[in-house]
């Protein structure tokens, strides 16, 4: 991999080292510059748990991903510069209380100064750095407050805080998962009438003090705690996508 053009494209002017603060730092600046984004599959553009295609597509390209392509390829950087780390699967939480198949979510575990952190540049809204995997401890981030916690099963479970109330995120276990791994369910998300990803369009990206997201048809502004939408035709979904996020389809 060459590294220098990924670090420009998420604006890293630092010298990579491994240290919790340039992990904690590679993380943020990610989520600021690379969006996450399911549009190759509303474009019948098929997605490949190919590396070499994945960074096509995210550097020169300047497009986002979902969690197989940003944390795939992030994970991939990381180990470049010299970072332990390695994949993870994760099951989501649903609005039914229960928690989706294995391998419905990639993240990263990374282990640094002699601790391991839950690192996820492929979420969307969720933290802006990485969570120290310690339990039972609230830990304050950018983006809100965030546990880590034991479920059942020998699971992890990440919850984040709303309202004063837990609400979870996903369950993980400190598995090592290769790439390969995740093929049949990456397949899973881009075909199945059944799949989040294939109902609608999505593209999101952190920003400092908020966040920018564009569906099908609305866009949603979120900065300092309000939130301001815009509804559209959705024939004009492309016009939006290039305003607000510089891509080009």
């Amino acid at each position: 991999m060459d590294t220098q053009p990924y670090l420009n494209r998420i604006n890293f002017q630092s010298k990579p080292e491994v240290s919790k603060a340039a992990l904690f730092e590679l993380q943020h600046r990610h989520l600021l510059h690379i969006p996450f984004e399911n549009l190759d599959i509303h474009y019948h553009t098929p997605i490949a748990l190919d590396l070499q295609k994945i960074y096509r597509k995210i550097v020169p390209s300047k497009r986002g991903g979902f969690c197989y392509e940003l944390n795939g390829l992030f994970n991939e950087l990381l180990q470049a510069i010299g970072f332990d780390t390695f994949l993870i699967s994760a099951r989501v939480h649903g609005e039914n209380g229960r928690y989706s198949p294995e391998f419905d979510h990639m993240a990263i575990v990374a282990t640094v100064e002699g601790r391991s952190y839950l690192v996820d540049a492929g979420f969307g809204k969720f933290s802006l750095e990485p969570l120290e995997i310690v339990l039972d401890a609230p830990q304050t981030d950018p983006a809100g407050v965030f546990m880590v916690d034991r479920h059942e099963a020998g699971y992890y479970r990440v919850s984040s805080q709303e309202n004063g109330n837990w609400s979870p995120e996903y369950i993980f276990k400190l598995e090592e998962r290769q790439l390969a791994d995740f093929e049949p369910r990456c397949a899973f998300q881009q075909s199945s009438e059944d799949a989040h990803f294939t109902r609608k369009k999505v593209i999101s990206i952190a920003r400092p003090n908020g966040r920018i997201t564009l569906n099908n048809d609305t866009l949603k502004i979120a900065e300092g705690g309000e939130v301001r939408t815009v509804e559209f035709e959705e024939t004009e979904f492309e016009r939006y996508l290039e305003t607000y996020f510089g891509v080009v389809l």
